[in-house]
């Protein structure tokens, strides 16, 4: 053996740092995108933006300090108006002066929100709770926060005026809660109330219209089904429940429902389910879902009756019945419809519609008319025609079990054409 050698195993490695199997990962995951995105460019584009969302929420977690895993008090959350009517004005928590409420400005702990007498605001909270603050109204945020573990707390107080809210599912140990005059009204998942504090008759109101919630009051707590109402006034030493009736259930114009009328002006009908010792029935109809202002507002007696004069475009209605001493039921549900007009011989435009295409409870539609037409589906215009007439449009969440989708095309000379199909979400 040459003196030069070493005797035993020689052993050889390549050092592979975690950088360099990151950086792997991530070419592969790239080339694996760039060929997903030429084979299903629309389809990835949604992927992306969905995937993007958790990448941020991810970034965002880990960016969090690290003993805040440890916390158990709630961080604090931003509510935001979806929806405007009217005057609508914002006390921020931190400033002596009201400015006029925009969609930019996201609400806080502390903030004070005020609608004057034709304004309306809806304001989103992130456990999903929403209110409609009606006309005439003032209500404060007093707490918007989440824990660590999912669980939620909205509280907001009315102090004057009317709001209508409904919750999500939230987490259990979640609070949905409203304060007046002493009161303390938590209300339940998925359940619904409107909250009312009357300044002329001094008194306060809950109804529970769906679900279920409670009040305490003075040491008592009263608990609270669908349908059931509880009042009092500032100085009343006891609360008092009652159960309301139930409103009519609207039938025609179903929600969502388009109605082509001719240029005469034909008159649409209404209708809704009668109700048993209602002696009369309060129609409203309006052009936007808060009723702020309306277009009829009709008492009758029949569970039916004819309106004229609606011109073209969106409208929303809703029914209330009344009893012998006038006394109304709560309002019931409020459908939309569209009047369209058409010309009276009633022109027949293309409209071709591909298979439906079904993401969960979103269904993907594409079809193709002629160029220039608008196509309207179950109410809602499609954003985006091409110049050859396609389109291409993802609808908003249906619910679960069957639905049915109305699609319809109309040119500027009265040329219409409709087609209904329907689907069944698992």
């Amino acid at each position: 053996m040459p003196s030069g050698r070493k005797s035993g195993i020689q052993i050889a490695w390549k050092t592979v740092t975690y950088r360099s199997v990151i950086l792997m990962i991530f070419g592969v995951l790239g080339l694996m995108a760039v060929g997903t995105r030429l084979a299903f460019p629309e389809f990835t584009e949604h992927g992306v933006k969905a995937a993007s969302n958790v990448l941020t929420n991810l970034l965002e977690h880990l960016a969090e300090p690290a003993n805040s895993g440890g916390s158990a008090s709630g961080a604090a959350q931003q509510a935001h108006i979806t929806a405007l009517d009217g005057t609508v004005r914002i006390k921020k928590a931190n400033s002596n002066s009201w400015v006029r409420a925009d969609y930019n400005i996201p609400l806080d702990k502390g903030d004070v929100i005020q609608t004057g007498s034709e304004g309306m605001a809806k304001i989103v909270f992130n456990d999903g709770t929403n209110y409609t603050v009606k006309q005439d109204s003032l209500i404060v945020i007093e707490e918007n926060s989440a824990n660590q573990h999912l669980q939620t707390d909205v509280v907001v107080r009315l102090n004057t005026g009317t709001v209508d809210l409904t919750t999500a599912t939230y987490t259990q140990g979640s609070r949905s809660q409203v304060d007046m005059d002493g009161a303390t009204a938590s209300i339940g998942p998925d359940s619904a109330a409107r909250v009312v504090k009357d300044p002329k008759s001094t008194q306060d109101e809950l109804l529970i219209t769906k679900g279920s919630g409670t009040v305490e009051r003075n040491g008592e707590t009263l608990a609270l089904a669908g349908w059931e109402k509880v009042s009092f006034t500032a100085n009343a030493e006891h609360m008092e429940k009652v159960k309301e009736i139930g409103p009519p259930t609207p039938i025609s114009p179903a929600n969502m429902m388009p109605i082509f009328v001719a240029s005469d002006s034909k008159p649409v009908e209404f209708s809704w389910s009668p109700m048993v010792n209602a002696k009369g029935y309060h129609l409203q109809i309006s052009r936007n879902p808060y009723f702020s202002s309306l277009v009829v507002d009709r008492r009758i007696t029949s569970p039916a009756v004819l309106v004229s004069g609606l011109a073209e475009g969106p409208y929303y209605w809703l029914v209330q019945s009344y009893d012998a001493g006038g006394r109304e039921s709560v309002e019931s549900e409020r459908n939309r419809f569209t009047i369209i007009a058409r010309q009276p011989d009633d022109n027949t435009i293309a409209l071709e519609i591909d298979p439906l295409i079904q993401h969960g409870h979103v269904i993907e539609l594409t079809g193709k008319t002629e160029g220039g037409a608008r196509v309207m589906v179950n109410g809602h215009e499609v954003p985006v025609i091409a110049s050859d007439g396609s389109f291409h449009y993802f609808m908003p969440p249906l619910p679960s079990g069957e639905s049915v989708i109305t699609i319809t095309a109309q040119n500027t000379k009265g040329g219409v054409n409709t087609q209904q199909q329907k689907v069944v979400i698992q």
